[in-house]
């Protein structure tokens, strides 16, 4: 199948022909001709699965050949680069079409706020917006939504996890009861299936959801103490050339000790977490894209709300307390058909975890030898060890972000 079979508007055609997208990925095959014709849809899809254009493009098609003089489509997604990335999107898909698209979050200055503002009074067919900062909007009365047609809620299940519930059945309230819906998620909880229940109406159900990583990626992974990490992490990055590497901490003290790390190692990486200022994380993020800076340093809400391919290298220096969010660490590499390997350290603590995580996945992932130079770690046994068990390194990544020594 080729998106030629879609029978897409030529103007939308011609913009995907100039970005090259030739053949659909599964989650697109299936979910664009149940929108097309109309149909609420729950989609449980995987980052890195082309989700975004499965509900862009039948949407702008179907905006371009009907009426779209006014607010036509509301997408919710749950953090501003999220929300950045699918207007450039959007930007691409719809070059030829003239449909336009505003990104609206908060995070920024007053001078943001205004600029929002007066973008969404001179209009837009599109509005890509996180919740906080649209119930702000609705609240003043900046937007009007009563001709809305598309309502789409893109990574519902982390909006979930980040709390916006209320927020979300709040914004419905403003919507126009006739429209069409679309839920998109990377999993599907009771609260995802209560909300569903509330918002949709006789929907569809697509499942590309496997919970597997991609082919594509080498898994890998050592078991270390938490004094050899950082000696492992500086061994990997040099032992082979990456061109882009993303190492991801469980927390944010974390990723910031880590940063601190590299500074005094001389290795030119940078942190990305919620302490910096918004203009601070859009400078990061355009130099990682531009390949400016080749590190990136952050937690699990950049694995869901990054969109950069060709990086070829994840570390995880520790295992994510979810095993779904392993899914998507590792998931930022072999996109788009490329190959990728992940690599994960795992700790006296953590080894229940990993252990979780090859359930998930239903294979052993390959416990590669640490550098003779870094002495040797601990055994990986997962079913002996007590998530209190702390490791006899020395030291771990704690506290305020410091190196906290184990008495």
């Amino acid at each position: 199948m080729t998106f030629h079979d879609f029978n897409f508007d030529e103007r939308l055609a011609e913009g995907l022909d100039s970005m090259n997208y030739q053949k659909p990925t599964p989650i697109q095959e299936q979910a664009i001709p149940l929108i097309l014709e109309g149909h609420d849809l729950i989609a449980c899809a995987q980052t890195g699965t082309g989700k975004t254009a499965a509900y862009i493009l039948p949407v702008v098609h179907r905006m371009i050949r009907g009426d779209h003089r006014h607010l036509n489509t509301l997408i919710i997604a749950p953090t501003r680069e999220l929300a950045q990335q699918i207007d450039q999107q959007i930007e691409g898909f719809a070059y030829f079409t003239g449909v336009s698209s505003i990104p609206v979050y908060g995070g920024g200055d007053g001078a943001t706020w205004e600029q929002q503002k007066r973008a969404l009074e001179q209009g837009a067919d599109i509005i890509i917006a996180t919740p906080g900062r649209l119930i702000a909007l609705l609240a003043s009365g900046t937007i009007d939504l009563t001709h809305l047609q598309h309502l789409i809620l893109d990574e519902a299940d982390r909006m979930l996890d980040m709390g916006f519930y209320d927020d979300i059945v709040k914004i419905i309230s403003y919507l126009p009861k006739k429209r069409q819906t679309l839920l998109f998620s990377a999993t599907m909880p009771p609260k995802i299936r209560q909300l569903t229940s509330k918002i949709l109406h006789e929907p569809k159900e697509v499942n590309i959801a496997i919970s597997k990583p991609a082919a594509g990626i080498l898994q890998q992974a050592y078991v270390v103490y938490d004094a050899q990490k950082m000696p492992l992490i500086k061994h990997i990055l040099t032992a082979d050339t990456y061109n882009s590497v993303i190492i991801f901490c469980s927390t944010k003290d974390g990723a910031k000790a880590l940063d601190r790390s590299f500074q005094k190692e001389g290795l030119k990486a940078s942190a990305f977490h919620s302490d910096l200022e918004q203009s601070e994380r859009e400078e990061i993020m355009r130099a990682f894209k531009s390949k400016q800076i080749n590190i990136l340093i952050g937690t699990d809400v950049l694995s869901r709300g990054i969109d950069v391919d060709g990086i070829d290298l994840v570390i995880n220096a520790d295992a994510p307390p979810d095993p779904e969010d392993y899914i998507h660490r590792v998931g930022r590499t072999a996109r788009a058909e490329r190959t990728g390997t992940a690599i994960t350290l795992i700790n006296d603590r953590d080894q229940r975890r990993f252990f979780s995580i090859e359930n998930l996945i239903g294979q052993e992932i390959i416990k590669l030898p640490i550098p003779a130079a870094l002495g040797e770690g601990p055994v990986y046994e997962p079913e002996t060890k007590k998530k209190s068990t702390f490791n006899k390194g020395g030291k771990k990544f704690g506290g305020k972000g410091k190196f906290v020594k184990r008495k």
